[in-house]
């Protein structure tokens, strides 16, 4: 029987990507499209991608794939031609390819069947996802920023607008995805005349986003075509000016991807300007939090004195069980 799930340590293949010799790019794609079989689908895929030394993250659900991933450079057209081939509905799908990193970003393939390729709770039967805002180019994306009687919106998680987004961007505050919708068509209620542009990372939330905005009354939705990180590929290679400024979350290892030189948010635990994120290291609390290098240092990657305390305990437990 061919391999379906992966076998080996998560330190092991952690190690053996570290000392690979051949440089590996990552990628993202997503599409909405209707699949009748997940299971199987998932199952060739995964056989395809294994083949190919790809590693990442990839969701499939009966509305579409969802994917992350990092694969040798010598193989993404293979990788490419593979997903074209998969569907019929997966042929010339965008691929958006980071903006700087070394590929680095994931070790083990994990390949998923789920309800939904994104958590977004809507349980409405009536409700057409296909049915989206106006896709925006950089040009656009720039001229509609100009405008004073247009609103950005932010759809991603807090801790992805506390780093980066877009110049006087709405943040929607919540957890989840799921939460954020509800939210912003809340918030918004007394703006459905208005221009209103929806972004996010890669485009998949902002897609789902802007159908559901239409399908609860609003009037005029766009969304920035391919996220922020095709906005960036592209006033990079036309020499535009950016609208966005600091960094972009990243959901790997890197935690960020720079865009701009601003640092726009803060050290939770000093307030001082700073921008990375991190894990507080007590592993019974593990919260994702900013903190300067003088903070790290002072408590020693945890996120409060509390924390701290437990972690210290917990080491020296581990130190005398040796």
């Amino acid at each position: 029987m061919s391999l379906l799930y992966n076998q080996i340590s998560n330190k092991e293949l952690r190690m053996q990507m570290l000392a690979e010799n051949h440089p590996r790019t990552t990628v993202s794609f997503y599409r909405y499209f209707n699949l009748s079989n997940p299971k199987k689908f998932r199952d060739i895929l995964y056989q395809k991608f294994i083949s190919l030394n790809i590693f990442g993250r990839v969701y499939i659900a009966h509305e579409g794939i969802n994917a992350q991933i990092s694969v040798p450079k010598h193989y993404f057209n293979n990788m490419c031609k593979t997903v074209y081939e998969a569907h019929p509905d997966l042929d010339k799908i965008r691929m958006n390819v980071a903006l700087d990193d070394n590929g680095k970003s994931f070790w083990v393939l994990r390949m998923k069947v789920r309800s939904r390729i994104v958590a977004d709770g809507i349980n409405n039967f009536t409700f057409n996802p296909k049915k989206v805002g106006v896709y925006l180019d950089a040009e656009e994306v720039n001229t509609m920023s100009d405008d004073p009687n247009t609103l950005f919106v932010d759809i991603r998680n807090h801790y992805e607008y506390e780093v980066g987004h877009f110049f006087q961007a709405i943040e929607i505050p919540s957890d989840t995805f799921r939460q954020q919708l509800p939210t912003a068509v809340q918030m918004l209620r007394n703006h459905k005349d208005k221009k209103i542009v929806i972004y996010c990372t890669g485009g998949i939330r902002c897609e789902k986003a802007s159908s559901w905005m239409l399908y609860n009354g609003f009037k005029y939705i766009y969304q920035i075509d391919g996220g922020i990180i095709n906005y960036i590929h592209s006033i990079r290679k036309k020499k535009l000016p950016t609208k966005f400024i600091g960094k972009i979350f990243v959901f790997d290892e890197r935690l960020g991807e720079r865009i701009t030189s601003d640092v726009i948010a803060h050290c939770y635990q000093c307030n001082t300007p700073y921008d990375s994120h991190t894990n507080c290291r007590n592993q019974f609390c593990n919260r994702l939090f900013i903190q300067c290098l003088s903070c790290l240092k002072e408590y020693l990657g945890c996120c409060s004195i509390n924390c701290q305390k437990k972690f210290t305990l917990s080491e020296k437990s581990r130190h005398v069980s040796k």
